[in-house]
């Protein structure tokens, strides 16, 4: 029996029958309609996201099946009885989302290279950035390989040019050969990890490698209305840092082109360190600041004319001016996938003002969601549409708690909220760009730390400091740049700009420098983010009392947390090449070589949460023998670790009963001495390895067989 606490705490379920308790949710969502378009992108992401996580294929039958339960799903939700017709329409939503995501993928496959090559590579150019080594890449289609049929040619092929500066200058259009070398997108560096596979399946990305011969350009670039928008990006991007030399040149034209080659390692790094890294992307911020500076200005010079005033609908025009604009915008920055979803937001919000709608709403960040996940549903996994989505909710959720209060208290104290509406003003003007700042910083937190491994102890000093610079100062003074170019009058709005770059980048270096700035924390289960998302979409759309709002969300949110809080890192790590191993030690993990396999090395140690480098990792002393000595012990296996050239010869010295030996390299003949060898070869049937201890009980982890069998694993 429950003690005399529960039972008051709990009047109501003692007098109600448990199947009246099991249906008022049913009855809550029936009394919400009209209210619940919020929910479509939410149960769109859901089947997203579980075709994502399908370990193979459903095949054509399954997709006939879905296909069909998703159409009958469709007039039961539309006609069925009242109560349930939610749950019809959230069902049919799932499936849709699946579907989606499904056709997505096939709609988009290309060849991708099975093998290693090294020989000539021929192609245009089409997009140019730089790797995170700060090397220039060139990403090229139309491509030809020697000796290889066309059938079997990648859509795309991504170069790193690793020999110094090209003797050309890279432009789009650009039709280049070069000498280099090619393979395979890598698969997950840890079962379960980021698969950049899928992430160049879905660009079409079907080979990756690099060059260290000179590049050089056979075909000038051939006119067409694509390339001559990117050339003209170029140009001005050009034009920007020659007039505005050195970093602060560089995160004007980023900003403005999308162009980040002026921006150094070291800026961007303090960037990221101060949490203003989306500060150099463009996002979401960029497009609104921009639309909202031309949206006022149009209706500001509008205004001014009384004829016009009087007689037209100047919002409307000035909303009008803003998408042009912000079309304009999109074409400039090169498109991206970023750019785009912000596009999508701000001609939503604009389309809102044409229609007579509020502008600013669920329901309107409710349809950039539908648009978005519908064009593209692999963006749903990327962290920029996360965080993206997350902020807009979040602000939007308290900004209109904030307004339904200001609402309440002018209705029921009109005299004194007239007396108050100066000191509300000013608290909106000087509080609202600090509680802008803590709650988008707090949404997207998580997300960050999830993706990023890292915490910004101070970002949101930060944001306060450069944010509303960003919005009060750079993007219009961007405006009046633009609007005075023609006229050979920009260097005004160019030199306001350089002010407020110069001011947002002090600020980065300066808060980049406080000590424990940023904090490492390790990746969460694949569960974690998805179930803290959920909780708080529960508090925040559930039409229910505030009671079945607060209390469902938290359990989730904080059970997520909890996930994240104990998750336990693999004991041991081995790379896919079978030339790095981690053992998780006293210290962190131990590295069994300080150079070599950077890249696998510096996403394991992120993974982990830990901030030190591969040199670091490698001088620590891992448990039973240190991995960086050949000889290791694991949950009490005996490990070797042989790599080099002469690996498979020193096989036989290490080879014992009961002995593990991974080997850098592919063996020929089984060897003698009983003991259990992973190669190369197994393990570019298993991809990476991983040994966990669960319950004190060790278990492998297959990277491939995580990944399942599905179009961008190849299996």
């Amino acid at each position: 029996m429950p003690g005399p606490a529960l039972t008051r705490l709990l009047p109501p379920l003692r007098r109600v029958p448990l199947a009246a308790v099991a249906a008022m949710p049913l009855q809550a969502l029936a009394a919400a309609r009209g209210r619940l378009f919020p929910f479509v992108p939410v149960f769109m992401a859901l089947g997203i996201g579980l075709y994502f996580t399908m370990p193979q294929e459903p095949g054509m039958a399954g997709f006939v099946t879905l296909a069909t339960a998703a159409a009958l799903l469709v007039p039961a939700a539309m006609a069925g009885p009242q109560a349930v017709r939610p749950l019809f329409a959230a069902l049919a939503l799932v499936l849709a989302g699946l579907l989606l995501a499904a056709w997505r993928a096939h709609s988009v496959a290309a060849p991708v290279l099975e093998w290693r090559y090294y020989g000539p590579i021929e192609g245009r150019i089409v997009a140019i950035d730089r790797s995170v080594s700060d090397a220039l890449r060139l990403t090229l289609d139309r491509v030809v390989l020697h000796d290889v049929a066309t059938e079997r040619l990648p859509a795309r092929v991504r170069v790193s040019l690793h020999g110094g500066a090209p003797d050309i200058e890279p432009v789009p259009g650009l039709r280049v050969v070069l000498t280099g070398h090619l393979g395979p997108p890598g698969g997950p560096v840890e079962p379960g990890g980021f698969d950049f596979r899928r992430l160049a399946w879905f660009d079409r990305l079907g080979a990756v490698g690099y060059t260290r011969t000179p590049v050089l350009a056979i075909a000038p670039p051939q006119p067409g209305p694509a390339l001559a928008v990117t050339r003209l990006r170029m140009r001005m991007s050009a034009a920007l840092r020659a007039r505005l030399p050195g970093e602060t040149g560089g995160f004007v034209a980023a900003i403005l082109t999308g162009d980040r080659s002026g921006v150094g390692q070291g800026t961007t790094e303090a960037l990221r360190r101060a949490n203003l890294a989306h500060l150099l992307a463009i996002s979401g911020l960029h497009m609104g600041l921009l639309t909202a500076a031309v949206y006022g200005a149009l209706r500001l010079a509008l205004a001014m004319v009384p004829y016009l005033a009087l007689r037209l609908p100047i919002h409307k025009l000035a909303a009008l001016g803003a998408l042009a604009a912000a079309g304009f915008y999109l074409l400039l920055s090169g498109g991206n996938v970023a750019t785009q979803r912000a596009f999508v937001m701000a001609a939503v919000m604009l389309g809102a003002i044409l229609l007579d709608r509020r502008a600013i709403s669920l329901n309107s960040v409710a349809l950039a969601a539908v648009l978005i996940l519908a064009w593209r549903p692999e963006t749903l996994l990327s962290p920029g549409f996360q965080m993206s989505f997350a902020a807009t909710v979040a602000l939007v959720a308290v900004f209109g708690l904030l307004r339904e209060r200001r609402q309440r208290l002018a209705e029921a104290q009109p005299r004194r909220y007239r007396r108050q509406a100066l000191w509300h003003r000013l608290a909106q003007g000087l509080g609202g760009v600090v509680l802008c700042s803590l709650v988008a910083g707090l949404a997207t937190a998580p997300v960050a730390a999830a993706h990023f491994n890292r915490i910004v102890e101070y970002g949101l000093l930060a944001n306060v400091l450069s944010v509303p610079l960003m919005g009060a100062l750079v993007m219009p003074a961007a405006v009046l740049s633009a609007a005075l170019w023609p006229l050979g009058l920009e260097g005004a709005g160019l030199w306001l700009m350089a002010q407020g770059t110069r001011w947002i980048l002090g600020v980065a270096h300066w808060v980049a420098g406080f000590e424990g700035a940023v904090r490492h924390v390790p990746s969460p289960p694949f569960w974690v983010l998805p179930a803290m998302a959920l909780g708080f979409l529960w508090m925040i759309l559930w039409p229910g009392p505030g009671r079945s709002r607060l209390a469902p969300g938290a359990l989730a949110a904080g059970l997520a947390l909890a996930g994240w809080w104990q998750v336990e890192r693999p004991a041991l790590l081995i790379a896919e090449s079978g030339a790095l191993v981690g053992v998780m030690g006293p210290e962190g993990r131990a590295l069994s070589r300080p150079r070599g396999e950077g890249f696998t090395a510096r996403n394991w140690l992120a993974a982990d949460g830990d901030s030190a480098g591969q040199e670091a990792a490698a001088a620590r002393a891992g448990p039973n023998g240190a991995p960086d000595a050949g000889e290791f012990t694991v949950a009490g296996q005996q490990f070797v670790h042989l790599f080099g050239r002469n690996a498979a010869e020193r096989l036989a010295a290490n080879c014992a009963q009961g002995v593990t030996v991974i080997l850098g390299t592919s063996l020929e003949v089984p060897p003698e001495g009983g003991c259990t060898v992973i190669d190369r070869r197994a393990l570019a049937q298993s991809g990476a390895l991983a040994l966990a201890l669960r319950g004190g009980r060790p278990r492998w982890l297959e990277a491939h067989a995580l990944a399942g069998a599905r179009p961008w694993t190849g299996r």
